[in-house]
């Protein structure tokens, strides 16, 4: 029996102190990035369990606001070309993971975008959900997560819009007539109103979802 509390109380501190170790790496602190000295024409996300949140910016420049830690952050660096790019990297080991945890506001990036048209949109994440408001790509958009829902409101792109998620809904409205676009769609486990395949149009949509729906609606202005 003594063995067997020795044992218990040598788990349990051993926990308290992976735990302590975890949270050391786990201070997040928020930050702003805004591009100086350039132009931007595309923005390019690539990250991680989460929410990319996009709002008109109240100042006619471009910021994303997040939060990083020594464990968790990102390489944000615009391109030659103007291609804002920001990728989430991560110093995580499986020690970190237990019992650490972090405020809701290191889940969230926000990207704050002027009023110009951008020339490329694309937001990839995992485990959580992308929110768009109304804007104009003049080339390409595409918007891809994994376990969270995707959501726009009067978006426009002048070649193509990729729609890509699974466990979660994909909705919005588009400017423009429905004889605009091409059509593919691919659904599972879910219910879509757009048709599977539709031709004759000068742009691409192209949406795919397993295990949500798909509810999209063309609006002319």
């Amino acid at each position: 029996m003594k063995k067997k509390l020795s044992l218990i109380l040598a788990l349990l501190v051993l926990s308290a102190s992976l735990s302590a170790c975890s949270d050391e790496g786990d201070n997040f602190e928020t930050r702003t990035y805004t591009p100086e000295g350039v132009t931007v024409s595309g923005i390019d996300v690539k990250v991680a369990d989460r929410e990319i949140l996009v709002i008109p910016s109240g100042d006619g420049q471009f910021h994303i606001d997040y939060a990083e830690s020594a464990k968790e952050f990102y390489d944000i660096s615009v391109s030659d070309s103007g291609i804002l790019t920001m990728i989430s990297e991560s110093d995580k080991t499986w020690t970190d993971y237990i019992g650490g945890s972090k405020s809701a506001d290191a889940d969230q990036i926000t990207i704050q975008i002027p009023n110009t048209a951008l020339s490329v949109l694309a937001l990839r994440t995992t485990k959580e959900d992308i929110s768009l408001p109304a804007l104009t790509v003049t080339d390409q958009l595409a918007l891809s997560t994994n376990g969270g829902n995707i959501s726009f409101e009067n978006i426009s792109a002048a070649n193509s819009i990729a729609l890509e998620n699974k466990n979660g809904d994909i909705t919005g409205t588009i400017i423009g007539s429905y004889d605009d676009y091409a059509i593919t769609c691919s659904i599972k486990k879910g219910e879509s109103n757009l048709p599977s395949a539709k031709g004759n149009g000068s742009k691409m949509l192209a949406a795919i979802n397993n295990n949500g729906d798909i509810d999209i609606e063309f609006i002319n202005e």
